[in-house]
This record gives C-alpha cells, structure tokens and sequence, in this order.
C-alpha cells in the first residue's frame, strides 16, 4: 500500500535524523513506562521500520541527544491533547493525558512522516533509507473529548488510533452506555413479581424486554443504585455509566405519579432526569449518561441535570438531505440541542449517518457533516458518536469514515479539502471521478427536494437523485472510473464497491416498473452477486438481510415475469381500508404484479392495530385453487405478522363461502422478511368475489419496542392461482 508522496523534510531541513542510509539514529524515551505511552511507542517504531526497513529501540531513563521522548506531562492537563517540540537533535511527545501521546506519535507520521492512512488497512508512505524530522513546534486538542465512529475501519487497531477514535467499553463501565434499563433490572427477573416496577401503558402495566421502569417507585430507584453500586465496584477504574431508556418510542410510565411529573415538566425527560439526579447524588464521583431520545428528547422545562449527568442527545428523527437548521425535523432537534445546551455543559451528541435499511444505497450527505458538527460544538456537547458504516458496502462508508473522524477532532478544517485528499489517496487515477458523481448526486438530492432519511429505500428518490438520465450519467462517470485504474486490482476493487449502491440501486427501481427486459434485469443481478461476493459485501440492511439471499429473492420474487395472478388488476372493495398514507396505492398495489421490498416506504399496504377486510372483484367468474397474500416483517418499525390471514369467495358479492385460514406463528427473528399467507382448496373453486380478511395482533408484545402501543401489519400481492 505504498505511494509516492512529496515529504516536507529533507536532510537540509533536518534538526533530527531518526534513521541514516538504514541505520537508526534516533531511539525513544519514555518519559514514564505507561501503556499509553507504550503504544504510542510501538506505533512510531513500526512505521519508521515500514518508511525505512529500520525500527527504533525504546527504553526508559534520562534522555540525551538523539532521543525521541515520548510521555512528559503538559501543563495544563487536557484529555487526549498533544505537543510537539523538535530541535538541537532531540524531540519530545508532550500529553494533556488520555492517549495524547499516540495522537502525537499519529501527528508526526501524518505530517512530519509523509504517512497518509484512508481506511481500513489502507495507508500509504513513501520508502526512504534516510528519515529525519525538521523543527517542530506544535499542539492541539480535541475539539471533543469522546469522539466514536460505528464503522467497519475501527477492527483495524492502527485505524482507531490514526483518526483518534474511542470506543464505549473503554469509557463506560460494565459496557453499559446506551439502552441500559432492562440489563440493569431485567424485565425476565423482575416482571412477573413486580409488574408496578415498569411503564403503565394503555391502563395496564406491561413488564417486558423493551419497557422504561417507573421512575417514579422508590423501590425501582434503590434496586438499581444497588445494582449500579456492584457494577461500579467490579470495574473499579471505571467513572462512567449509562442508565438510559430502552429501545422505542413512546413507552414510558404513564402512571398517575408519572404523568403528574411530565405535565410539570413539559416532557419525559423530566422523570429521567430527577431518578438520573438522585443516583448523581448517591455517587457523587461518578458519571452517569442517560438518552434524550424519541420522547425524552427535549429538556424538562424546570429539572436541571446534575454535572455529572451526561446527556446522550440523539438526533434519529432528523432529515438529512439539508443541516440541522434548515428542514422542521433538524430545527425540532436544534430545539432540543439548544435547550440542553441551556442547563448543561454536559453533552454527548449520537448523530446518524447511515441507511439503516438500504445500507448499500446512495446516501449523500457530505455536505452538511461539517456544518452540523459545528452546531453540536457550538451548543456544548463534549462527546459524539457517528453511527454511519458499520459494515463494509455502506455508501462512500470510506470516506464519511474519514471526514467524520477528522472533523470530530477539528470541526473548523476546510471539508472540501479532506474530501479532495481522502478520494485522490483512496482511489488514485479515480479521483477525479469519484469527486465528480459526489458532487453531482448532491447536486441533485439538494434540486429534488426529497428528504434523505435514515431509513429509506432508493425508490424515494426514482424521480429525483436516482432518475433514469441522471443513474445513465451516473454509469457513464464509473465507466471512467473504472477504466483509469484497470490495471490496478486494489484500486479497481475500491472503485467497484463505490459503484454498488448505484448497481442496488437500479435493480431496486427496476423491480417497480412493468415490462422490463428479464435477460438484461438477469444480468445486472449476477453481476451485482458476483462483486459483491468477490469484494465481501455481506448484509444490506441492519437487520443483517445478506446480500447472497437478497440475489437469490431477486430471482425469485422479483424478476420480470408474465403477471399469471387471476385477480391481476382487480377492483378492490373496502370494507376495512388501510391506513390513510396507504390508501393512494392500494387499489392497484395488491394486484399489480410488482411486489414490495425490504423498505415498507413502497408497494406496501399496511393497517395500524385493527383488522383488514377487503374484497377482489376479478370482473367475471374465474376458476382457482389457491390464494396467497404477501405479508412484510420488520420488527424495527413495529411491522409484525398478523394473527391470520382468512379468504372466502362468491359470485354475487352477497352470499360467502369460507375457503380458509392461515394462521401465523409469532416470530422474533430481527432480520425482514415476507411471509406468505397462502391457503389451497381440495378441488377448484370458480367465483367472481375473493374477500379477504386479515387479524391483527392487537398490540406489540412484551418483548417488542413498541410494547403497549397497536401493531402494523403490511401486505402486497394478492395472488390468486
């Protein structure tokens, strides 16, 4: 992984040889023997090696000439801060404390060093016989003290350390940092005997996996002071624990005692804060995080938090085709941000920058990173989390990678320039290219004013980003790409994953238009299959849906085909209609020929916590033994199956005969699905009418995140055979 780069230091410049002609000149002190120190140690000597075939030796004591020392103390102390002082044959690596020394030992490789890293294992240096370092004086600080990416490049250890990333285990004790209430009080221990130490929801308690507590019993608030008290004791180095609210919406206490403090307070976050309050007190020298999340995310207007309550502010409702500030859902969250920022300087930032359910599709949002970093600053947040690519396929994951995590140590640096740097380093002969479709599918998100959402499906932007002539120029631009770095498979690999999304993409538009080629769709499928096995791109969504099985559906479910369904182009009859968002397509969705994928924002019909009823003219009498109707999960948005599925028929629309039930399992499996609800008569059946009428659940069961509250169900085709 070697380039050729231009170095800033040359023999004539040089206050300090490290290596000559392949021999060391230099060797490292620490200053003290710490593992920090070690590492920063370690980390210098290998690249050196790398650069130069030669490593330096460490060892402790007093240092003379021709000593890198590495560990002296600044003054005064701040986290993860770093100094660089070279001349007259000596250096030194000053730290503020945390893992200052490693970030300066990255500092002197990146800009002293002629060392570049892009990604995962992916670095670049120029070798040399001779290394040697000119004056230095320099030092920095993090713009944050926690700073976290949910990228796939964090497996690699050099990565992590080389764009300063900290991770959860290191900084929360127990590993307890988000969604904290269940493993604190599991709902599987304490559920059945004390039903009242959970959320009353709909005028029932309901315990469960996915249920708050009720802040407002004293004795939930001393069971968990005694469980928080031996977890800190187990892990006596640690200061820091989340006790936050589990995963959904809209679950907490809605007791009397409860509701009286959040009509007080003017939000949730009023409970949470005074129980995180009181544990603050009762452990005055520890830390404890807590979520403003969906419904606690705004500040209570009276409660202050405590300076040692961290706020874990997260922004998953927001837009992100614009900033913060310039869409009703980002300035609802700057509401929230603001507030906050009002009662404490104590503020952990998660912001979101992923398609959790097209993860291998187009989602450019490049744009407002640097912008919206600059607002969290600005409004005291301390600590951010990035959740963007977690695996690898996610779209240009590399690269947010890398602007994130610079931009979280310096959000004030020119983003244009770290992009220009990272796609020239990355994708070499294919820079020019890869800036060229970034530039040019932001243009147009921003000209189509579709929003860009967390959880979207690139049939949202068909009409927009992802037209028919702009996918063309798309193609026409990675043809370029591809074709100027041919000759290198490395780089040729980066260009092709970076084209993916696009390949998902128009198979994902294609599946919902009628008369399309099944040869050509054949094709761009397998090569689709074949890259993205080549290049290991595994799973498409959060729900880990892998991309072998997706291929495999694709041929299956949705490649073109004649429409043999009996009942296609049916009239429909309601007599339980969707609900209102649904309703614009469903006449013509349930019988279309085209069936709904893994994002429930298209093709798909869904009811909210009541039964559907609907009946199929097919316009004449037709003969058929079987009927099935295509059924979604997808547990993360409340989708789940319903209790059955029934189908009776008629010639006259007035008198039924019943066909059949089907009955569905509960099924907790996380990964989406489609079900069928398919029942088979013994002999044929001829008749004009097909009723279909389909059972709801009711509501989320305990174990689900939306507990308590009604459950959707979502179908497609109707298939009569």
């Amino acid at each position: 992984m070697m380039a050729a780069v231009v170095l800033m230091s040359s023999a004539a410049q040089a206050q300090m040889a490290l290596v000559s002609k392949g021999k060391a000149k230099a060797h490292i002190v620490l200053a003290e023997d710490t593992p920090t120190n070690r590492e920063a140690a370690d980390m210098l000597s290998r690249f050196v090696n790398r650069i130069s075939g030669t490593s330096l030796t460490t060892a402790t004591g007093k240092a003379a000439k021709g000593a890198i020392v590495i560990g002296e103390r600044m003054s005064p102390e701040t986290e993860d801060a770093f100094a660089i002082d070279c001349q007259d044959g000596m250096a030194h690596i000053r730290t503020g404390g945390g893992k200052g020394a490693v970030y300066g030992v990255v500092t002197l490789l990146e800009r002293y060093l002629g060392v570049s890293y892009y990604a995962y294992k992916a670095y670049t240096f120029t070798p040399m016989s001779t290394v040697a370092l000119p004056a230095i004086h320099i030092s920095d600080k993090p713009a944050f003290r926690f700073r976290q990416t949910h990228g796939y490049g964090n497996q690699d250890p050099d990565y992590e350390r080389w764009f300063r990333l900290e991770n959860s285990p290191e900084e929360f004790a127990g590993n307890l940092w988000v969604h904290t209430f269940n493993r604190i009080l599991p709902a599987s221990v304490y559920g059945a005997s004390h039903p009242e130490y959970y959320s009353l929801i709909n005028g029932q308690r309901r315990p469960g996996s996915h249920s708050q507590w009720c802040l407002t019993n004293p004795e939930v608030f001393e069971l968990a002071a005694q469980k928080i008290d031996s977890i800190f004791k187990a892990n006596p180095d640690m200061k820091m624990i989340s006790v936050s609210q589990n995963d959904g919406n809209n679950t907490y206490c809605h007791c009397d005692a409860c509701a009286k403090v959040d009509a007080y307070e003017g939000s949730p976050s009023g409970n949470l804060i005074r129980f995180v309050n009181k544990l603050a007190r009762r452990f005055p020298d520890k830390q404890f995080s807590t979520l403003a999340y969906l419904y606690s995310m705004h500040p209570p207007k009276h409660t202050k938090p405590l300076p040692n309550v961290n706020i874990m502010l997260c922004d998953i409702d927001c837009k992100r085709e614009v900033p913060l500030t310039d869409n009703e859902s980002g300035r609802d969250f700057m509401r929230a941000l603001e507030g906050w920022g009002r009662i404490s300087d104590n503020i952990f930032v998660w912001d979101y920058g992923i398609n959790f359910d097209n993860m291998v599709s187009p989602f450019p949002n490049f744009h407002i990173i640097q912008k919206n970093m600059q607002l969290f600053k600005k409004n005291h947040a301390t600590m951010v989390f990035e959740q963007i690519n977690s695996t690898k396929g996610t779209d240009l994951g590399e690269l947010r990678s890398y602007m994130m995590a610079k931009l979280m140590w310096d959000p004030y640096q020119n983003a244009d320039s770290l992009m220009r740097a990272f796609v020239h380093g990355y994708y070499g002969a294919a820079a020019p290219y890869i800036y060229k479709y970034v530039a040019m599918i932001t243009g147009a998100l921003l000209s189509s004013h579709t929003p860009l959402w967390i959880y979207d499906s690139p049939i949202s932007h068909k009409n927009g980003m992802l037209n028919d002539q702009l996918m063309k120029t798309y193609a026409e631009i990675f043809d370029q790409a591809e074709a100027a770095v041919a000759t290198d498979s490395t780089l040729l690999a980066r260009v092709r994953i970076a084209r993916l999304p696009l390949r998902y993409s128009e198979l994902e538009i294609t599946r919902t238009k009628a008369g399309q080629d099944a040869a050509e769709v054949s094709r761009k499928l397998e090569v689709f299959r074949r890259q993205c096995a080549q290049y290991g791109i595994a799973t498409l969504n959060e729900r880990n849906n892998r991309t072998d099985d997706y291929c495999r559906l694709y041929q299956t479910r949705f490649l073109p085909r004649p429409n043999d369904n009996k009942a296609a182009g049916a009239k429909v009859i309601w007599n339980s209609a969707p609900n209102p968002p649904y309703q614009p397509i469903a006449d013509k969705a349930l019988t279309d020929g085209l069936y709904g994928g893994t994002s429930y924002v298209e093709s798909w019909v869904g009811w909210e916590g009541r039964d559907a009823d609907f009946v199929l003219d097919m316009g004449e009498a037709k003969t058929f033994s079987r009927v099935t109707t295509d059924f979604l999960q997808q547990l993360g948005a409340w989708i789940l199956l319903p209790k059955s599925v029934s189908y009776s028929y008629s010639m006259d629309n007035k008198k039924w005969t019943d066909m059949g039930r089907k009955e569905f399992a509960e099924d907790r499996d996380v990964a989406v699905k489609f079900i069928p609800g398919t029942v088979t008569s013994a002999a044929p059946i001829t008749a004009r009418y097909l009723r279909v009428r389909v059972q709801t659940i009711g509501l989320c069961p305990p174990w689900h995140y939306g507990v308590g509250y009604p459950a959707w169900f979502f179908l497609d085709e109707v298939t009569v055979e």
